[in-house]
């Protein structure tokens, strides 16, 4: 049960670093900036994981594994590459006792392995395109480390492809963008912006990146998936070629896309309240909580058994009987409450004297989220209210989303605005302005909208004219 959570208008960060553990999503692990995946944590995640992978495999993806380790020298081949992530890197130089002759790199992402492997498997254009994704851990040395939003070692998918066009390598980079906005819409009931990163933002080696950013419940933004046009950058440094169909060599285009366990503090964010989780139904580990309430023994033997009955009824859902002794009901309310159960189905003597269950939202506290359902009604009840919820979750995030973002015009308006939401505003396209923001508000650009207005305007930050406006935040 919650102990006494901080409430979320108080200290947002403290409430969910207690919310995560109490909830028991995750809890620090014995390496700083590590941590440890709990039960709950991780049923969650592999609820989001078989989500993506489903859309992944649908759309042509298959699924690999490539080495944890890699030559230090395969990340010097790509410049930029090495330059963006040096201060991340953790480095092994010791093996079996002795050192190594050529120092290896702990996963910080996997271009350059599956480059160099892609450079052997790729010889004709009818070998493309190559369309692969793993579920990996990876490692990038943190120095602020926050639980599921910034550890040392994260859990994620990265997909890599290879096409024969560069117009092919873009369609595969918005598609799959399209793919991320859709999952975070439909399954984690989160609204997004889509856009393309500036320069500073962009991954390091790509020629474009491309994300879809959150907004979470204090107004900050996070970056919830990107996807990168690589170009031919690292299929020139590898050497990835294929003979075109007139008899000639090309170097193949080549991209990168992924979702990482932070994706699982952004549900937390974006739908918790001050008495914890809030879990949209289609990701939730349990969907549905039995919830049997009883005083003397007698009661105790009749009221179970009508709660096998009723988890019978609800074979085609993910549902948890809670039949635990020597807890009150008021304690596992509380307790299913922390851990953002969608839906809490009470059964008690009177109950089953009527034969009927009491139906709770987790999305609605107290009464006005209750209704009494018939026995013989039950499945259908609950199949329409969850899906309820999780509409409902969507238009709760979407009118939050709507109601922090604004279109300031000045920069001192900009300043204020990017303290508790997004602000669209134009931009130059200065590093210098894009700098000055970050400065003088700790904001960034989170993306360059997609959608832009015809016409051109003046810059948010020094006036001069702007062709695109962009989303500005702060961000985790």
């Amino acid at each position: 049960m919650a102990k006494g959570l901080t409430s979320r208008a108080e200290d947002f960060a403290r409430w969910y670093n207690e919310v995560v553990q109490q909830a028991e999503l995750a809890d620090h692990a014995p390496v700083r900036g590590c941590m440890v995946i709990r039960p709950y944590g991780y049923a969650l995640w592999e609820n989001v994981r078989g989500a993506l992978d489903r859309r992944f495999k649908d759309t042509g993806h298959e699924n690999a594994y490539f080495p944890l380790f890699i030559p230090a020298s395969f990340l010097e081949k790509e410049a930029e590459h090495v330059e963006g992530f040096s201060p991340e890197l953790a480095v092994v130089t010791i093996g079996g006792g002795k050192e190594l002759e050529e120092p290896l790199v702990v996963r910080p992402t996997s271009e350059t392995v599956i480059g160099h492997m892609y450079a052997k498997w790729i010889q004709s254009y009818r070998n493309l395109p190559v369309l692969i994704n793993q579920w990996a851990n990876v490692v990038r040395w943190e120095l602020r480390p926050r639980l599921f939003l910034r550890t040392t070692e994260f859990l994620w998918q990265e997909g890599h492809t290879a096409h024969a066009t560069q117009e092919e390598a873009e369609a595969e980079v918005q598609r799959m963008l399209d793919i991320y906005a859709e999952f975070a819409r439909n399954e984690a009931a989160i609204p997004v912006v889509k856009g393309r990163k500036s320069e500073s933002e962009r991954f390091a080696g790509a020629v474009a990146s491309y994300t879809i950013e959150a907004m979470m419940g204090d107004g900050r933004a996070l970056q919830s998936a990107t996807s990168h046009d690589l170009g031919q950058n690292f299929a020139r440094a590898f050497d990835i070629t294929y003979q075109t169909a007139e008899g000639g060599l090309e170097h193949c285009w080549t991209t990168s896309w992924g979702l990482s366990t932070r994706f699982i503090g952004a549900i937390v964010m974006v739908h918790g309240d001050d008495q914890g989780l809030i879990l949209p139904p289609r990701l939730a580990p349990h969907q549905v909580v039995i919830v049997p309430i009883w005083k003397s023994d007698d009661e105790k033997a009749q009221v179970l058994g009508a709660a096998d009955k009723v988890l019978a009824a609800l074979a085609d859902f993910r549902v948890k009987l809670d039949d635990r002794d020597q807890l009150t009901p008021g304690f596992k309310f509380n307790d299913w409450e922390l851990r953002g159960v969608p839906l809490r189905v009470e059964i008690g003597p009177r109950d089953v004297a009527a034969e009927q269950v009491v139906l709770a939202r987790r999305d609605m506290p107290g009464r006005q989220g209750k209704a009494a359902v018939p026995f013989n009604d039950l499945a259908g009840a609950v199949g329409e209210m969850l899906g309820t919820i999780q509409a409902a979750l969507l238009e709760r995030a979407r009118a939050f989303l709507e109601q922090n973002t604004s279109e300031p015009e000045t920069y001192d308006d900009l300043c204020s605005a990017v303290a508790g939401g997004f602000a669209v505003a134009w931009w130059c396209g200065s590093a210098d302005c894009e700098a000055k923001v970050k400065a003088e508000s700790t904001a960034t650009i989170r993306c360059l909208l997609f959608d832009q207005p015809a016409e051109s305007g003046a810059c948010v930050v020094c006036g001069a004219r702007a062709a695109e406006r962009a989303v500005f935040a702060r961000a985790y």
